[in-house]
């Protein structure tokens, strides 16, 4: 599914030198001393936005996922450079050289540490992970994709200690997606307290889940916050941090007040937007990294007027990239084309595609949409008024939506926000989610894909929801052709290949408008010392980290 290490610096965040990170904003206070607002060793952290669980299984906000990386299982976390190399639960990554992957690919075994224990004192073992396994393939469970785990026909299980997935076919992913930090994928959840359930869905687990983290939940506070604490089982030794708070608060401009009042030691991510006030707070330093994370817009192809290539390649034209990104990013992030950032070594430069209100109005009257009386465009009795999705909470879309708004007024085309709380937005199809029900004509967010950038999940024809995360529902043969044999193979320069075809197909038929590659950015408190988040899993190390 798609939503850490070793270096200290003295300002205390560490940059990886292949990352190429910048850092902008104030110093930190002299003489080694907290400032006199800083609770020691008590983390405050917020990303502007609420939740609906805690569980991975079934929700996929990037929030989630980042308390995810402190207090739940995982086979493997990732390095400073964002890949999936750094064994948890098991005692190596195995690979074809090891033979922990057999030489046909299809064969896939983990060995387990002994003597782990769960935050409740219950030994782990295989059976949690084969139990897990299970839950992710059971079809009872409001699970948003199962992609890569349909792939399983058959687990083993040798000893209390070893897991053998035996695959249909070779999967390039399978360190990303088999129970990773590297992705918004589910974790390992323990069978000692779930296996009495048919569903996952609405248990209690899901409130305040049981781990094997550095921390542990101690308390989900509704509309408030969600408390963790260290977890002194922790196979690695126990966190500096004394405390962990995530502070809901669903709106970006309070966010940015209590980081004024120094109420909140660290935003992620923070938009751009927001930089400059930002930069101005004392005792605040702001951290840009390259990103795995683009801004789009989605267009949903069943909707019968974005079927029409000619609106989506209309409206792309129709977007002048570079005033909204200069003027709400403040020329932070990267205008590009390609579904696969620039931080990622399969990006292909695609050629950009220039703001011009005339040659989209050529595109639209060639396609035979008509103006009305009142400028706006229909054809076969549909009007060029569309429905568009995002999120509450957020005045730096607001404001990109309304300089939107004034460009296809110009092309003859009308939109109507519908504004949603991101628990709702994200929420699985099953739930009633809006994205992934389909309740839109166009929706306005952001993708984080992984080191892998394995894209069949947001693609592929067979991956539409409730099957997978393909909001669009975009479905190209060849496309989805490319997306599989990319996926089964292990060949590097195959999958390069294929990921240039995947990328250069999607750029042509315009499912979506790449509106920018993001730049990872984080508001902090310079109190706070030894984090070393890297581009998909930025607390995957945080033994060390101090405040």
């Amino acid at each position: 599914m798609k939503v850490a290490i070793e270096r200290l610096l003295a300002a205390g965040i560490a940059c990886s030198l292949l990352a190429g990170c910048t850092k902008v904003g104030t110093s930190p206070g002299g003489g080694g001393e907290r400032h006199a607002y800083t609770q020691p060793h008590v983390l405050r952290f917020s990303s502007a936005e609420d939740i609906v669980g805690l569980n991975p299984l079934t929700v996929t906000q990037a929030v989630v996922d980042y308390m995810a990386q402190m207090t739940m299982a995982w086979l493997v976390r990732t390095d400073t450079n964002s890949e999936p190399t750094v064994p948890e639960l098991i005692t190596e990554i195995p690979t074809l050289a090891n033979g922990g992957v057999s030489k046909d690919g299809k064969t896939i075994t983990w060995h387990l540490r002994k003597g782990v224990t769960w935050s409740d004192g219950v030994e782990f073992t295989a059976d949690d992970v084969v139990f897990s396994t299970a839950q992710v393939k059971n079809p009872k469970n409001n699970v948003v994709s199962q992609d890569g785990w349909e792939l399983i026909d058959k687990v083993d299980e040798p000893d209390k200690y070893t897991v053998v997935y035996h695959l249909r076919k070779p999967y390039s992913s399978y360190l990303v997606t088999f129970f990773s930090t590297a992705s918004a994928n589910p974790a390992i959840m323990p069978k000692h307290i779930l296996q009495a359930y048919d569903s996952l869905n609405n248990v209690p687990y899901n409130s305040l889940p049981i781990g094997i983290g550095p921390f542990k939940y101690q308390s989900w506070k509704r509309g408030d916050s969600v408390t963790m604490v260290p977890n002194p089982t922790y196979w690695r030794g126990v966190p500096k941090l004394q405390k962990v708070v995530f502070k809901i608060i669903p709106d970006r401009n309070t966010v940015l007040e209590q980081m004024r009042t120094h109420e909140l030691d660290l935003w992620m991510p923070v938009s751009p937007h927001f930089v400059p006030q930002l930069k101005a707070i004392s005792g605040v330093q702001v951290l840009l990294n390259p990103s795995y994370y683009f801004d789009h817009m989605d267009f949903n192809m069943e909707r019968p007027v974005m079927k029409d290539p000619a609106v989506r390649e209309a409206l792309r034209y129709a977007t002048d990239r570079a005033a909204l990104n200069d003027k709400v990013r403040n020329g932070l992030y990267i205008i590009q084309e390609s579904v696969v950032p620039p931080a990622s070594k399969f990006h292909e430069d695609l050629p950009l595609v220039r703001f011009d209100l005339a040659k989209a109005n050529e595109i639209l009257d060639a396609a035979g949409w008509v103006r009305g009386a009142d400028g706006i465009r229909a054809k076969n009795g549909r009007r060029l008024s569309l429905e568009l999705a995002s999120s509450t909470g957020s005045p730096d879309t607001d404001t990109e939506l309304a300089m939107m708004g004034g460009w296809w007024k110009q092309i003859g085309a009308d939109f109507v926000v519908k504004r949603y709380l991101a628990a709702m937005m994200f929420a699985p199809a099953q739930s009633g989610g809006i994205m992934y029900s389909g309740k839109f004509d166009i929706v306005f967010f952001a993708w984080g894909t992984d080191p892998n950038m394995d894209l069949t999940n947001l693609y592929s024809c067979d991956r539409i929801p409730p099957k997978g995360q393909n909001d669009p529902r975009y479905c190209n043969a060849a496309v989805t052709k490319k997306l599989a044999e990319a996926q089964a193979s292990y060949d590097p320069a195959v999958r390069t290949a294929d990921i240039k075809f995947i990328q250069e197909q999607i750029y042509k038929d315009v499912p979506t408008i790449v509106l920018a590659a993001r730049k990872e950015t984080y508001a902090y408190n310079t109190d706070l010392k030894n984090w070393h988040p890297n581009a998909v899993s930025p607390f995957d190390d945080m033994l060390l980290v101090d405040i």
